[in-house]
């Protein structure tokens, strides 16, 4: 038995979690199949569609797409109500477009589906193919995430956005090793949850010392600064009413760097690919003593072993375990900490605006 097996997880269903994940890997089957579709058909060129956090979500698809394809087959990412008003020069009627909504009736992209299908544009999704969106797109390129528990970050989404990516990349001959990742995946829910388990103690700490701050600095890059944004903005402005600034590694020293003061924390998800070397910059400098006494906390993904994983694949799981230790485990104690409940909201999808 594992030394963490008895480790309680607050507020997660870890029975649960484990159940998706089996159900996971058979949803991924789904996305390879709707992958295959794509690459059958033929397309000029493939989008990614999202507003607010699922245009965060893309932003690691995009960048690992982008990194493993050549220049001919570069990945766009739309953020839907700019298109909705600008459009894409790039886009044609042989083009293929894939997004993502929870909820299945976000406007922003309602609108542009709506307005895509008229341009013959083919449309993908991960949603409720009875929502809005999933009409408009067509039950046939719809896929739900079939899990009943409310448990996990968004590692859960990632992985199945992945079977649907990579294995497009697989076919254009850029990733062949998407069957090694799929079976070298298949468990990995398990140890998602050993991460959780690890990382509990440290989130709880953290959220006992930083919750309360008035403002806090939250820096990434590459394949983590979605997930950067995404903790920063969905979950710490929008659902804990937290002021934030979230930079990137690369443009840190370009401003920000001059707002780095003791009293306000400052937080600094390190990854695992090319630019961690930026993610290394921005470290030492913090480190270096020219700040004061700042609150600087790094938290490396890299620490997490994933046992039986290829050094390939880690760029990839990397966005898995920072969606696991911030989305998830920071976000539950946050919420412990200001007694304000993750789903509250005054504005958003309280009226229409």
């Amino acid at each position: 038995m594992r030394e963490s097996a008895t480790v309680e997880i607050m507020n997660f269903d870890q029975e649960g979690y484990l159940s998706d994940g089996k159900q996971l890997y058979e949803i991924g089957k789904k996305m390879k199949a709707l992958a295959d579709k794509v690459c059958d058909e033929g397309f000029d060129h493939l989008f990614l569609l999202g507003v607010g956090g699922t245009w965060d979500e893309f932003l690691r698809l995009q960048y690992l797409m982008n990194k493993y394809a050549d220049t001919e087959h570069q990945v766009h990412l739309l953020h839907a109500a700019e298109w909705n008003v600008v459009g894409d020069k790039f886009m044609t009627d042989k083009s293929v477009v894939f997004t993502s909504s929870e909820s299945g009736t976000t406007p922003e992209v309602l609108q542009a589906v709506k307005k895509m299908k008229k341009q013959s544009v083919r449309i993908y999704a991960m949603t409720n193919p009875e929502g809005p969106i999933g009409q408009a797109v067509g039950a046939e390129n719809c896929i739900m995430m079939e899990n009943d528990h409310a448990t996990g970050g968004c590692e859960k989404g990632y992985y199945l956005a992945d079977c649907f990516g990579l294995r497009i990349l697989n076919r254009q001959g850029f990733f062949p090793k998407y069957d090694q990742f799929i079976e070298q995946t298949k468990g990995i829910w398990q140890v998602l949850l050993d991460i959780r388990k690890a990382f509990e103690p440290k989130a709880e700490a953290f959220a006992k010392k930083y919750a309360l701050a008035p403002y806090t600095m939250f820096i990434g890059s590459g394949a983590l600064w979605g997930e950067t944004i995404l903790f920063a903005m969905c979950i710490l402005e929008e659902m804990q009413w937290k002021r934030t600034r979230y930079i990137s590694s690369a443009d840190f020293f370009h401003g920000t760097l001059e707002l780095v003061e003791p009293g306000v924390p400052v937080v600094l998800f390190k990854g695992e690919d090319e630019c961690r070397a930026l993610d290394e910059r921005v470290e030492a400098f913090l480190k270096s003593g020219r700040t004061g006494d700042t609150d600087i906390t790094v938290i490396d993904t890299a620490e997490y072993g994933v046992p039986g994983l290829d050094d390939d694949f880690r760029t990839i799981i990397s966005t898995y375990i920072i969606s696991v230790l911030s989305t998830d485990r920071l976000a539950r104690y946050y919420e412990t900490v200001t007694k304000h409940n993750l789903k509250y909201r005054r504005y958003y999808h309280q009226f229409v605006y």
